[in-house]
Order: structure tokens, then sequence, then C-alpha cells
């Protein structure tokens, strides 16, 4: 996903962060999970979007 402009500022600026909570699937009790990937606007902070760095873990 590429992005141009913030849709609440547009600020043209862009970070990705990450938070300490991973997403785990329901299923693994025991799995580590997968970190968060938000990209936000670095004038407002508004978050454009939230994706997982590794989706390939909650295949079955």
């Amino acid at each position: 996903m590429e992005v141009n402009k913030c849709p609440k500022c547009n600020g043209v600026e862009f970070a990705e962060g990450t938070d300490f909570m991973s997403v785990k699937p329901v299923d693994k009790k025991f799995s580590m999970g997968s970190n968060k990937i938000y990209t936000f606007c670095l004038s407002c902070g508004e978050v454009i979007s939230i994706r997982i760095e590794s989706p390939a873990i909650f295949r079955k």
C-alpha cells in the first residue's frame, strides 16, 4: 500500500512502528505470534494502516 497523502491533515511524511503486543493465532496458544506494523503520519499521528509482519504463521 503506497500512501501519498494523509486523509486527516494532508501530510506527506510517514513512518512505521510497532508495539510490544503481538498477534497470536487463536488455536495456537504457545505461538510467539507476529508483530503489528503501523504506518502513521508524522504530522498528526493518524494511523494509515496496520499490517501483520508474518501472516504465514496463521495458515493452517
